[in-house]
């Protein structure tokens, strides 16, 4: 089993660095050591999109994150269609924000509507206070990830405004997850 210690090693470096050195290798047994339980899970969620089953093992505050290579198991494929909706404030558009908030409840409210729903939603900046427990909006984003959107908050972003813990939709990505998001979306949505 090869083995990379990433421990000290703040986000997204971990995914990089395990990305890094997978590539032009065959790894079929990989183990990833992390002292971050976010870097854990966003190492794990990489290694499970190149098509290793993954295991977690928690011994304090060190996480060792375990990949193997099942026969026939491989990475993820893209689909046909991938629109992400990218949010990067608590308004939509620029000017009043009274009227901003409106917006954004319609957008929002709407793309439960849609026939084709987005892919993946982005939550960055002042964007991740929507999916916090006091937020307005998170009756209709918790409606919006039951019908299968995927929707992911920037874990830095949460951290600057202190809110991690508060987290109540979605999921904690990091910038590798986020900047791969745009890459693979077939377009991008911004209200």
């Amino acid at each position: 089993m090869e083995c990379l210690d990433l421990k000290g090693k703040t986000c997204p470096v971990p995914v990089i660095e395990t990305k890094k050195f997978l590539e032009g290798r065959t790894v079929d047994e990989i183990e990833v050591v992390v002292d971050d339980s976010t870097a854990s899970e966003n190492v794990r969620r990489f290694l499970g999109s190149k098509g290793y089953s993954t295991t977690v093992v928690q011994d304090g505050n060190i996480y060792r994150v375990e990949g193997c290579r099942e026969k026939g198991l491989t990475a993820e494929q893209p689909q046909a269609k991938r629109s992400l909706v990218f949010i990067d404030g608590e308004t939509m558009g620029r000017g009043s924000d009274d009227l901003g908030k409106i917006l954004m409840r319609s957008f929002l409210n709407t793309i439960k509507e849609l026939e084709t729903l987005p892919w993946r939603m982005v939550f960055v900046n002042a964007g991740v206070k929507l999916v916090v427990s006091e937020s307005e909006y998170i009756k209709i984003l918790k409606e919006i990830e039951g019908l299968g959107v995927d929707i992911i908050a920037c874990g830095t972003c949460l951290d600057y405004f202190h809110l991690k813990e508060k987290v109540d939709v979605g999921r904690i990505s990091n910038m590798f997850e986020i900047v791969t998001s745009f890459n693979e979306a077939t377009n991008v949505i911004r209200p």
